[in-house]
């Protein structure tokens, strides 16, 4: 197996708390590749195989980041942390297969390299993993590593189906993305703030945080499918529309009622598997308002996220690592958001 070298979305940080979070995403990785390691090669190689793929470990870097607002790092922040990315790597087998994928991360998904049943059972054992993980730190992690599975199933499983009658789409969807993407970015920065001794009251805040974040992280996400170019994202761009996946700038413009959005809205009710309604649909859906009202959208969930932190700046010292840790999360943020222009 090769060495993942961590790197960090912050060109902010201080060389101080850059090299703590380095050397925690360095811990993380190996402890992750200790616990994924399996006497049979091709059960380690096909565990082992999305996390090769590349990844920012985003999520671990994040409960790293939220444990400097205590004590700092510890071993139990890196377990948690690692238990947290073995379900978010356990979560991206299973949505290769429901998806039927060809890439994840630019590189030959998981059920296109070993088939549906081993993908689905590789993910079933990271999950196993994740909770082994967890369940040495006590009964309340992992309840909340249940939870959090729980809420990640009711959201993938919400996600295939559509709003319900008098249920607005809009507000369904984010339901949905604050269920199957939210919570376990949630979980990533509750736990950081537990186990490095926060207070009750910070560990909630991380929580709210967390998931705010997760929600705009998706949301980006869902404006990189459309405004992306070929591979900038790992995927190729339009994968969301020929699957039927009704997002947010989609679902913006079912809503209008302008006369001049019916060729979109017969695009967007259509069999996008035809490359060239895919293309039709790509290019006026780039052009559309609706692109502009999602990137609001996406700012203003943003815009939440960062308002949570006021508190935490306020009574902490300025120029202290816990202070720069805020600020931190604060350009976290930003740069999730960012990312979709």
């Amino acid at each position: 197996m090769t060495e993942a070298t961590p790197t960090l979305g912050l060109p902010t940080t201080s060389p101080e708390l850059a090299e703590r979070l380095l050397s925690g995403l360095a811990q993380v990785d190996a402890l992750l590749r200790s616990v994924v390691d399996h006497e049979d090669p091709y059960i380690a190689q096909a565990s082992m195989h999305l996390s090769e793929a590349g990844g920012k470990r985003f999520r671990p870097m994040l409960t790293l980041l939220a444990a400097e607002l205590g004590n700092g790092s510890n071993g139990d922040v890196v377990t948690a942390a690692t238990g947290v990315e073995l379900t978010h790597l356990a979560s991206l087998y299973h949505d290769d297969v429901m998806d039927e994928a060809e890439l994840r991360r630019g590189v030959v998904s998981a059920n296109a390299q070993y088939g549906n049943s081993d993908a689905i059972l590789v993910g079933d054992l990271l999950f196993g993993k994740a909770s082994e993980l967890v369940a040495g730190l006590g009964p309340v992690a992992v309840k909340i590593q249940a939870q959090t599975f729980v809420r990640l199933c009711s959201g993938q499983i919400r996600d295939a189906r559509p709003a319900p009658d008098g249920v607005d789409p809009i507000e369904y969807y984010l339901g949905v993305l604050a269920d199957k993407t939210g919570v376990l970015i949630a979980t990533a920065a509750r736990y950081g703030a537990m186990f490095s001794g926060c207070s009750p009251e910070t560990v909630d805040i991380m929580g709210r945080y967390g998931e705010r974040l997760g929600i705009a992280f998706q949301l980006a996400d869902d404006l990189l499918d459309i405004s992306s170019g070929s591979g900038d994202s790992g995927k190729e761009p339009g994968t969301d529309l020929r699957e039927g996946v009704a997002t947010l700038p989609v679902l913006l413009v079912r809503q209008s009622k302008d006369p001049g959005d019916d060729r979109l809205k017969y695009l967007l009710s259509a069999d996008l598997r035809d490359d060239v309604l895919l293309a039709e649909a790509l290019g006026l859906l780039r052009a559309h308002p609706a692109m502009a009202e999602a990137r609001e959208r996406t700012n203003t969930v943003a815009l939440e996220a960062q308002a949570l932190l006021a508190p935490l700046a306020g009574r902490l010292p300025a120029g202290s690592l816990a202070h720069e840790s805020v600020t931190a999360l604060s350009d976290l943020v930003a740069g999730v958001v960012n990312r979709a222009g």
